[in-house]
Formats: C-alpha cells, structure tokens, sequence
C-alpha cells in the first residue's frame, strides 16, 4: 500500500471508529489487504429499510482525475423524491471482485431484501459485481453520464454538425417502442456516417441498460418529466466537488447528512399541516392530496389535468387509445378491466415512477372511476410511507435491537442540536422546556402504554404482551416472520410513530425560534433607528 493510500485510509479510519464509539449502531467495513472501505450510519439502515426499492451506486468522484477523495455513495430517493444515502464507500481497488465486495458488504449491512433496481455508471467492472451480488436487481446505466461521454467521444461531430445533439436526444428520449427506436438510431446513425464508430456501437451493443423504452417495465423512482434530468451525484452536489481533500471529506458528508435531514423535516412539516391548491372539483384529486406528499402529488396533478387534452378512444370493449388533440401518433394503448378496475398503459410510466399516468386516468375519466383504486396509490410516495416497514413488510426491518439502536442513535443526534438551539437566551430556554414537557409526557404516555404493560396484559391491538422469557427469546431471534418478533416490532413501530410526531413539535418549535429571531432583528433594527432619530 503507498504512502499516501495509508494517508487517506488512516484518516478516514479514526473517523470511523470514534462514530462506532459513539453509536454501537454505525458500522464499517475494510476489504483485506488494503482494499475499499465501507461505512454506514443507523440512519442509512432505518431509511433503506423505508425506501430501499431503488438505488443510485453513485461513483461520480472516482472518475479521471478531477477529483482528489475516491469517494462513492449508496443512495435513493425518499418519499418526497429527495435523496437519500444509504452508506458510503472509498474506492481503493477497482478490480470485480473489490465492486463484489462492496456489494456485499453493503447488502449485510442494509439486513433487507436487494433493490428491484440500482443505476451505477456504464463501467464493466461495476456491471460484473452487480450481477454477481445483486442478481435479482435490474441495472440500469446513468443516461446522463451517456450522453456526456457520447458528447467528449463524438465533439468532432457535435461542432461540425449542430443538428446532431437534438436528433440523438429526441432518438434516445422520446420514441415510445423499441421499433422506433430502431429506426430512429439507424436513421441518425446513417444520416452522419457513423456506422463504423466503435463507442455508438458499444453503448447500442447495451441499449436494454439505458435507453428508455426498454427499461420502463421497472421501477426506478424518479418523479422528473426529463429522462436525462437524473445525476448520480445528487445527494452530495454542492457538499463534495473537485476541491474537497480527504481531510474536508468527512466534514463535508456529516453537513450534507445534515442538510438533507433537515429538508426532509421540512418537507414532513409541509405535508402534514397545508394543502395543495387543487385545480379541479374532482374527488379523485382530492383524495391524491390527501394521501401524496408534495412532490408527488404535483406530479399526478399534471397527469390528471392533461386528461382534458388527452381523450380515450374505445377500440374495443376493454382497449383504449389515448392521444393528446392533434398528436395521434403520440398515442398510448391502455387495457383495462373493468370489474377489477385495473388498467395497463403502453407508457409504463406507473410500473417505472409508481405515479399513475396521464392515459390510465382517461379511461378512468371515460369509464367514471371518481377514485383512485389502492393499487394505483404506491405508499412509498404517501405520507404514511414511513409506518410501512414493521407493519406491512418486516422483511425489510432489521433485528428490534438494531432499530432500538437507530432510533437511539437519530434522537441523540437531534436533541444535541435542540440544546444548541435551546440554550441561546433565557427566552428561547423556556419555550424550549416547555416544548420538552409536552414532549416527555407523550413519550411518557406511549412508554406506560406499550413498554409498562406486565406480562400478560392486553395491547390495543388484541395482542398480549410477552412474557420476560419471551422477550429475550425475540431479541435473540433473526427470522422477521417469527410470531414473537412480530409483537415486538409492533411495540417499536408505536415508539416509532411517536418520534415521527416528536419530529412535527421539533419543526414547529424551530419555525416558532426563527421567527422570534427575526422579530428580535427586526425590534433591534427599530431601536438603533430612534436612537439615531433622538441624536439628530
């Protein structure tokens, strides 16, 4: 091992360490004889056992020479389709079997099922590893780091004829089957003369990887219109770039985890206390805003007001075509059934977004569905979506000590920064003890409530709850179906839902902090003004 890797890794090790210290929950890894390094956080665990449907292998700062940290990341997309980070990695070794390593590794460390889908840069090693490890996931390569590649490989090309970059985009982005696109790759591909060239040839070669039409079957998570919209850098953009050195790394990714934790806050805070401007009397809309966040709910408003330019023409008793006015070779085929009240689109734009398209709810306006049926209402974009883990899918919880370990860990976190909040004035101090009261009797309720019950003793759900053998046995139990661990994540999932409301008072108490910030800005500004108007 050279000087400078035993530099980077000694550095990031002593991090690494002092946080296990910190949090038995924090874990990390390093591959034998010096090989990649791998660390993830409580957090990263609890939000991957919420949104770990899809995943971003981002690796953005290994790439060249631009950056100084060969830094990687897991990441995806929360409810609110932000991101997510679900650990982090130093690429020391690139070999395959360093990637499946990784891999593994990671994949141990979430305790849950693999993803449906992950999106990792187009590289052969990485494409190997996934294979190895993830075989039930669908990978796909990151477009818009095709289409950048395309643009160094073929400059010639782009400055020589300016007409090149839209008619590969609108090939690549907009063609609805894979006939068309066929077709269209053939035509510009022959238009220009590049028949022979080796990289167009290579990333046709891996077409089903990353063109759309042949990938849309899957779930990926993205919310944007824009299929090129993505960057895999997503969640540190703005915290890592080309300057960042080992010694800022670890900095740098504590103030994003940070950052991105706060938005979040606020965007729980939003969801739950306003409602979105709703653009028809339809009780279906009603019904989305009711139950989307943000986000999403914005982008199935889209769909649902451009059914009035889109209208479904019945083919046959149960297939539609629908077609924006004037545009009927844009047209989709939708199948639906109607004593299920189940549809497909040819689009897939629910199977690859979870969000229902704009063709579907024609046939649903045509056939006077007012309401969106369950199907059609994925939760991982819902405001509940955070209840699903412990109550509908414990496959994808960890252990109930390793989710007492998590919330253990995010409470700590977050009343240190409370305290710092707390203790800047006396005025500040007593509306934040009286935020702490309200807190800790709630807290207090829900502990006499579930965790004071004596064995025996009746819980709300029917269920009684168990004995201190039983107890232990579930503790030492790994198998989530289990009867006993089921009561037990029940009882955490209530503790869980108490935080989440912990987390609502928090947001409020910090919204109420800035304004008496600014009020008292505002009454210092007025002060200095009639003192200087009683000097003059």
């Amino acid at each position: 091992m050279s000087v400078e890797r035993e530099r980077t890794l000694g550095s990031v090790l002593s991090y690494l360490k002092r946080r296990q210290l910190e949090s038995p929950g924090f874990l990390y890894a390093i591959e034998d004889d010096g090989g990649n390094v791998f660390w993830a956080d409580p957090s990263c665990r609890l939000n991957y056992s919420y949104f770990g449907d899809t995943i971003v292998f981002d690796t953005t700062y290994r790439r060249g020479k631009r950056y100084q940290v060969p830094f990687a990341a897991f990441t995806g997309f929360n409810h609110h389709g932000q991101p997510l980070l679900f650990g982090c990695a130093l690429i020391l070794n690139e070999s395959e079997s360093s990637f499946a390593w990784l891999f593994q590794t990671w994949l141990q460390a979430m305790s849950a099922p693999p993803p449906l889908s992950i999106t990792v840069e187009p590289d052969r090693h990485i494409q190997v590893a996934v294979s190895q490890v993830l075989t039930q996931t669908r990978l796909r390569f990151s477009q818009p780091l095709i289409f950048r590649e395309t643009e160094e490989k073929l400059a010639h090309v782009y400055q020589s004829h300016p007409t090149f970059e839209s008619e590969f985009t609108s090939c690549i982005t907009e063609t609805v089957t894979a006939a068309g696109f066929e077709a269209s790759w053939d035509s510009v591909v022959t238009r220009y003369y590049l028949q022979d060239n080796d990289w167009l040839q290579s990333i046709y070669n891996a077409r089903q990887q990353w063109v759309p039409v042949f990938i849309r079957d899957t779930f990926f998570g993205e919310l944007s219109t824009n299929e090129g919209s993505t960057i895999l850098n997503s969640f540190f953009q703005g915290f890592v770039d080309a300057s960042t050195t080992i010694q800022m790394l670890i900095k740098q990714y504590e103030k994003a985890i940070d950052s991105w934790r706060e938005k979040e806050l606020k965007a729980d805070y939003e969801a739950t206390n306003s409602t979105p401007i709703m653009k028809t009397p339809s009780p279906m809309e009603k019904q989305a805003a009711s139950l989307y966040t943000r986000a999403p709910f914005i982008k199935f408003q889209e769909e649902f007001v451009e059914t009035l330019a889109n209208p479904a023409n019945m083919i046959t008793d149960s297939t539609y075509r629908v077609a924006k006015f004037g545009e009927v070779h844009k047209g989709h085929t939708v199948n639906f059934d109607s004593f299920e009240v189940k549809a497909n689109c040819s689009c897939q734009m629910f199977e690859y977004s979870g969000i229902i398209c704009r063709h579907i709810l024609a046939v649903f306006r045509a056939k006077n569905v007012l309401t969106l049926p369950s199907r059609y209402l994925l939760r991982r974009w819902t405001k509940e979506a955070k209840t699903r883990v412990v109550e509908e899918q414990p496959e994808f919880s960890n252990t109930c000590q390793e989710s007492l370990t998590i919330y253990y860990d995010n409470l700590r976190q977050d009343a240190t920064k409370y305290v710092e909040e707390g203790a800047k004035s006396i005025q500040i101090y007593k509306i934040a003890m009286d935020a702490l009261d309200e807190a800790a009797k709630k807290v207090a309720a829900a502990t006499n409530k579930f965790r004071g019950a004596t064995p025996g003793t009746t819980l709300p759900n029917g269920d009684s709850y168990p004995s201190e053998e039983a107890q232990e046995t579930a503790r030492t139990m790994n198998h989530p179906g289990g009867e006993k661990e089921r009561t037990i994540l029940e009882l955490t999932a209530e503790l869980e839902r108490t935080g989440q409301r912990c987390e609502v008072y928090r947001a409020n108490l910090l919204s109420i902090l800035r304004d008496m910030e600014e009020q008292k800005f505002q009454l210092s500004l007025k002060v200095q003004n009639a003192r200087l108007s009683l000097k003059e």
